[in-house]
C-alpha cells in the first residue's frame, strides 16, 4: 500500500536559503534538504487502486501557477514542540488550490482532513525539545525575509511509512498553467 500526499516542491535555491537554517536545536532532526515541499493534502496508507484512481482525478484540475511567500519561522505543537517550520502565506490561490484538492479526494472517498489548512515547509521533527529550548532557537534566528517562488506544478508524492519519512519519490505531477499575459491598448491599434 502506497502512503500518499499531494504538494507543492520547494525549488532548490529556496531550500538552498532554508537549508542555513539547520542546527542549534538539541532534540531535532532535520529534514533533507531535497524533502522540503509544502503538503497540499495528505492521504495517508490506500490501497493500488485508490492510488490509481486518485492519480487520474488529479489529472483534471486546471489551475493557474501560484507564487508562494515563506515568511515566518515557527513551530508547532506550542508547550510539547513537534516541529520547526517556514511557515507560507496563506494566500487565496494557494487556499483555493488546496481547497479543490480536499473536494476533489473527498469525492473519490478519502476522509476528510482533520487538521485546519497551514501551509508551511517543515524543516525539523522534534523530540524531548522544550519550549524554551525552540523559543530561544527562533529568538536566535531574528527577523526572517520573506522568500518567494512561482509552484509552476503539484505532485503527488509517496513516501516509506515512518516518523516523517522521507525519501519521497514523485508518482505524478500536474502542471499548473501559466498566467496570460494582460491585454492592453486597443484592438488594431
Amino acid at each position: 500500500m502506497p502512503r500518499l500526499f499531494t504538494a507543492l516542491e520547494v525549488p532548490p535555491h529556496v531550500a538552498e536559503s532554508l537549508s542555513r537554517l539547520r542546527g542549534g536545536l538539541s532534540g531535532a532532526r532535520w529534514i533533507d534538504v531535497e524533502n522540503y515541499h509544502i503538503t497540499l493534502r495528505f492521504l495517508g496508507d490506500v490501497d493500488d487502486a485508490f492510488a490509481r484512481d486518485v492519480a487520474n482525478a488529479l489529472s483534471f484540475i486546471q489551475r493557474p501557477e501560484v507564487t508562494v511567500t515563506l515568511d515566518q519561522l515557527d513551530s508547532f505543537g506550542g508547550d510539547k514542540p513537534r516541529a520547526i517550520v517556514a511557515r507560507a502565506r496563506a494566500d487565496q490561490a494557494l487556499l483555493e488550490m488546496q481547497a479543490e484538492q480536499e473536494r476533489l479526494l473527498r469525492r473519490l472517498g478519502a476522509p476528510p482532513e482533520p487538521r485546519k489548512f497551514v501551509p508551511h515547509v517543515t524543516l525539523a521533527r522534534l523530540r524531548y525539545t522544550s519550549s524554551a529550548a525552540v523559543a530561544a532557537y527562533l529568538g536566535a534566528r531574528g527577523y526572517f525575509p520573506p522568500i518567494k517562488f512561482t509552484a509552476e506544478r503539484f505532485v503527488l508524492y509517496s513516501s516509506r511509512d515512518s516518523v516523517g519519512g522521507g525519501p519521497y519519490i514523485v508518482e505524478a505531477e500536474y502542471p499548473l498553467l501559466e498566467p496570460r499575459p494582460a491585454l492592453t491598448g486597443a484592438m488594431g491599434a
